[in-house]
């Protein structure tokens, strides 16, 4: 760490006399420091530098920081410091492509500049001229940098700056993306990607479709993108269905997930509005009742635009929620403070995060204890029905629920589902703010509450949901490049540099070893999760059990011939088909209540960590995701607390609880010790220790800094004023009572 000083006078210095600086002396004892540069990824170039600069501390306000080079690269802004610093290096959680001091440039959401000591956001217009005394960057992954740039020369301050706003800040063209120019090699350590399903050709569907029983079918007519070029390249649709070119593909159901009963989900987007009411109508009609042959003629239907808020909505909730956790310094943090529960509470984020987790649930429990088919809709069918399809199969498919079928439900309702994660992300930096939102943040918030309040049942821990949300906004993997399929193969064919080489190709995101060493992904996993133990078990001579389905009960009785109850059923059906094509928000009050005694239902049943899971959506149990957002505020760090404490502990008992129960295992039989031997080895948690680490563990590392909470001055005086008047109260009431 630096402290700033201030320079000597200089001496007059006659003509026949040859004097030196000091500075010219300490040149002559010490050798000229060798200007240092990153280690540059494959295909990563640099565009401009400057030395020195100073890099501030977040400490407090005073001018403290650390010296060294600013560089803007192809694929980031880094700094590079002039001290020996081992905190990179001693590291176990390290990304191998950027580091702490490195931003991506999709990562960079606002920049600042400090002029005459005060804050302006920087546009791209307005750096022509002149250039700021500091410079102030704020993440998209929250971090927050200062830079200050008066210690350089001005042309290389002026070069910096201005072409840190061009590549940052600028409109571009997607060719100009890191990802393109990236030439880095594919690690052989491919075995969790191997496992995860991308969902991009016929057979991965048809393995999907066995795996959950769906008797809808797969179209494959829309390959080459024929049919549209805003549907999937494969999808599935309800077997009824046979005009597929009408509408350009709009308003099509297309299966998302069947449920063991036999009833399926399905989403659509909007008909176009040009179309004549008559048609539309007609196209409705036809749609949902393909939806309903599916099972048993029933189908309940939910526009989401209608119950959830806006794209836009989201974005503005969001974007008052970051502000309280982009810290400048400690003093600013310590006056947030005063406020910051009921600020946080105002932005409307969490009440977002529950509505959505509320929604989920009333889709849940229209498949679940409804055994109906359910159809969501919106104006695309690629933002809030990805996020309401995705949470309802997590609580119900337990598979959704390990690492690589978590990671296959991405590749399926979203990658493969087109939703535009180049547009939501913005990582082209257009001008056009409409399109933005982080609806697939949104997604993994509510993922995260899952796995807050069912630890057990999920395979991945938050450090992964972390590391996934950062990953986003790192422009190397095509997982979030693109606004839909068609984008994606189009973009790939069109630029690739060599016409016979073939098209483009760009890592997945879930090779997750070009990021991460195999010790580094080991904190992906939670060591708390609980496999599911196979029992054999003797089956009785019993027909087998059937899941009770939507009709009668008179309709179970015993055949007297055969063919009786298809018949019967039959005409079941046809009394039941326009009964159960309904919208289940009839009434605004009576979805909450139902919901109510859905969940008070499944609570009082015995928790079963493989089977259907539900969130509480009280007040206090919709939480901040902390690891996310205060990791990078050392203020509120616990040293050798937080959850890291907490798990570690576990992890510690859970240790233990596995071998008692080895040992008695042993004394029972020989047999019983060899049964689980190899399952025991494999839970063997991992521990890494509390000792060392703070609460936001593994991201934030020590600093060599105290963590004792820094108040204001003003902010001091103020409570200590309030003291002193306190007790000056106290001593006159206490004269009064005395006279």
């Amino acid at each position: 760490m630096l402290s700033l000083g201030s320079g000597g006078a200089k001496s007059t210095k006659p003509s026949f006399v040859s004097y030196v600086t000091p500075e010219e002396i300490k040149l002559e004892k010490e050798p000229p420091k060798k200007e240092k540069h990153p280690d540059l990824l494959p295909g990563e170039v640099v565009f401009c530098s400057a030395n020195p600069i100073l890099k501030y501390t977040q400490d407090d306000l005073s001018q403290r920081g650390v010296f060294g080079t600013l560089f803007c690269t192809n694929f980031r802004v880094t700094f590079i410091s002039d001290e020996m610093s081992q905190e990179e290096t001693d590291r176990n959680f390290k990304n191998k492509l950027y580091g702490e001091n490195d931003i991506p440039l999709t990562c960079v959401d606002h920049i600042y500049g400090v002029y005459d000591e005060k804050r302006k956001l920087i546009t791209g217009g307005l750096v022509k001229n002149k250039y700021p005394s500091k410079m102030i960057i704020h993440c998209k992954d929250l971090r927050v940098f200062q830079f200050c740039l008066t210690y350089t020369n001005e042309e290389d301050a002026k070069k910096i700056f201005q072409g840190i706003i061009h590549h940052c800040l600028e409109e571009k063209s997607l060719k100009c993306l890191f990802a393109f120019s990236y030439e880095g090699t594919t690690s052989p350590d491919m075995q969790r990607k191997q496992d995860t399903i991308l969902f991009d050709s016929p057979k991965d569907w048809t393995e999907e479709m066995k795996r959950t029983k769906t008797k809808c079918r797969l179209v494959t007519e829309n390959e080459n993108f024929d049919l549209s070029q805003k549907l999937p390249k494969y999808f599935v649709i309800p077997s009824v269905i046979d005009d597929l070119s009408s509408h350009q593909g709009k308003g099509l159901p297309i299966w998302c997930w069947s449920h063991h009963s036999g009833c399926s989900m399905f989403k659509a987007s909007f008909l176009p509005v040009a179309q004549d009411d008559g048609d539309f109508q007609n196209h409705l009609d036809t749609m949902i009742n393909a939806v309903a042959h599916n099972y048993l003629y029933s189908v309940k239907t939910e526009d989401l635009t209608e119950s959830l808020p806006t794209i836009q909505d989201i974005q503005q909730s969001y974007n008052k929620f970051k502000q309280f956790f982009l810290i400048d310094n400690a003093t600013e943090f310590w006056l947030s403070d005063v406020k910051w529960f009921s600020s946080i509470e105002s932005s409307g984020w969490l009440d977002i995060i529950r509505q959505c987790l509320q929604k989920a649930v009333e889709v849940v429990e229209c498949l679940e204890k409804d055994n109906t088919n359910v159809l969501i809709t919106e104006v695309e069918g690629t933002d809030l029905c990805c996020l309401i399809s995705s949470l309802a199969q997590i609580m119900l498919d337990p598979y959704y629920r390990t690492l690589t079928g978590f990671q296959s439900l991405v590749q399926k309702e979203w990658v493969a589902g087109c939703h535009a994660f180049l547009d939501r992300c913005n990582h082209l930096h257009q001008k056009d703010k409409d399109c933005q939102s982080p609806v697939f943040l949104l997604f993994l918030e509510c993922v995260w509450q899952l796995v807050q309040q069912h630890v057990p049942a999920f395979q991945f821990s938050e450090t992964y949901l972390t590391v996934l949300s950062d990953s986003v906004h790192v422009p190397v993997f095509s997982t979030f490049l693109f606004n839909s399929g068609y984008h994606r193969e189009s973009f790939m064919k069109v630029e690739s540099p060599l016409a016979q080489s073939g098209p483009l190709s760009c890592p997945s995101v879930w090779d997750w070893s070009l990021q991460f060493d195999s010790k580094a992904q080991n904190f992906f996993l939670n060591p708390l999760y609980t496999e599911k133990v196979k029992q054999t078990v003797r089956k009785p001579h019993k027909h087998k059990h059937q899941r009770q389905l939507s009709l009668p009960s008179t309709a179970f009785k015993s055949p007297t011939k055969k063919g009786f109850f298809k018949e019967e059923t039959d005409s079941l059906k046809k009394i039941l088909r326009v009964k159960r094509i309904s919208r289940w928000m009839g009434s605004p009050d009576s979805p909450v209540a139902a919901t109510w005694e859905f969940y008070e239902s499944w609570r009082r049943r015995p928790l079963d960590y493989h089977g259907l899971l539900l969130p509480c959506l009280d007040g206090p149990a919709i939480r901040l995701w902390m690891q996310r957002y205060l990791r990078w505020i050392p203020e509120v760090h616990i040293m050798g607390g937080g959850s890291v404490a907490i798990t570690t502990k576990l992890m510690e008992l859970l240790a233990q609880v596995q071998d008692l129960k080895r040992v008695l295992e042993q004394r029972d039989s020989s047999k019983s010790a060899k049964l689980d031997n190899r399952t025991h080895l494999q839970h063997r948690p991992l521990l890494f220790g509390s000792a060392g680490h703070n609460s936001s563990f593994p991201f934030a590392y020590s600093r060599n800094r105290s963590f004792k909470p820094i108040i204001p001055t003003g902010l001091l005086q103020r409570i200590v004023l309030t003291d002193n008047l306190a007790s000056q109260g106290d001593e006159v009431s206490e004269f009064v009572s005395l006279v």
